[in-house]
């Protein structure tokens, strides 16, 4: 028995709106990207050659689901920034549900015009798709049956790897970026000459790239010697810190070295490398 369904427009335009409400009412990032995928890879391509080859000698259903990967993918290289240039200009601006609502409607008037091409043309030459309910013998275009359901098959596994990698992106490396900046906020004149009790000051910088919340602290050593003690400082994912840290020293001395140890999370070990300077301390 073989079922048709007609060119398909109408299920892929029910699963156009299934998608805007899950965009609208769930926060699930799993489900928009499972949902979301055939809805930019494969359905403007779809609805636009439904537009453009209504017939049904024009393209073959295999022909139809390749080139609608291929016409879906440079569409979205050129459509969408298209899209988001002239939303740019207007009072919605580029937000994801206008970027959402300009791709629907870009798919409802195609299909609009697919829809009109074909009630055009005679029942039996418009393009259907069907599905027919047995085996498929071994005889005449049996191979070609086999490659089809492989090609299918291998969309779908693509499809589902890309879904998996974007849900669950691999985390890249895990680190912490520490510097110190002289007092006019540049790589130069940190304090060289000091006098015991005067305050030497410099602007010490903290980048989060732990792919977590961190929790800094920071220990300014003279010699081995504790002096002074900044934190906790709680920091996002690539967020930034800067800030003034001042040492005192309070005993004479050339090449005094003064290091900068980070600490995250009270752990007993600096986090990174240290950084140090070197001052003399006059009487």
């Amino acid at each position: 028995m073989k079922i048709k369904i007609g060119n398909g427009l109408l299920p892929l335009n029910l699963l156009v709106m299934v998608l805007v409400v899950v965009v609208i009412f769930t926060p699930s990032v799993v489900l928009r990207i499972v949902i979301g995928l055939p809805f930019v890879l494969f359905f403007p391509g779809y609805v636009l050659l439904a537009t453009l080859f209504p017939k049904r000698e024009g393209l073959g259903g295999i022909e139809r689901v390749a080139l609608s990967f291929g016409m879906s993918i440079a569409m979205s290289i050129a459509l969408v920034p298209l899209i988001g240039l002239i939303l740019n200009y207007t009072w919605w601006g580029i937000t994801l549900e206008s970027v959402l609502y300009s791709v629907v409607s870009f798919i409802f008037v195609v299909s609009i015009i697919a829809w009109v091409r074909r009630r055009r043309l005679p029942e039996e030459e418009r393009f259907n798709i069907g599905f027919q309910l047995r085996l498929p013998g071994w005889r005449g275009d049996a191979w070609d049956k086999v490659l089809s359901v492989v090609l299918v098959v291998a969309i779908l596994g693509a499809l589902g790897m890309l879904g998996y990698v974007i849900a669950k992106p691999k985390v890249g490396e895990r680190f912490t970026e520490l510097y110190i900046l002289g007092a006019g906020g540049k790589a130069e004149d940190y304090p060289q000459e000091l006098t015991i009790g005067e305050e030497g000051k410099v602007i010490v910088g903290i980048i989060n790239r732990e792919h977590e919340r961190v929790s800094y602290h920071v220990e300014v050593m003279i010699d081995n010697v504790k002096n002074n003690e900044v934190g906790p400082i709680e920091l996002e994912q690539d967020e930034k810190w800067e800030g003034i840290v001042v040492f005192t020293p309070s005993e004479p001395g050339e090449d005094q070295k003064v290091e900068f140890l980070l600490y995250k999370n009270r752990e007993a070990e600096p986090s990174v490398e240290s950084l140090h300077l070197w001052i003399d301390v006059m009487e």
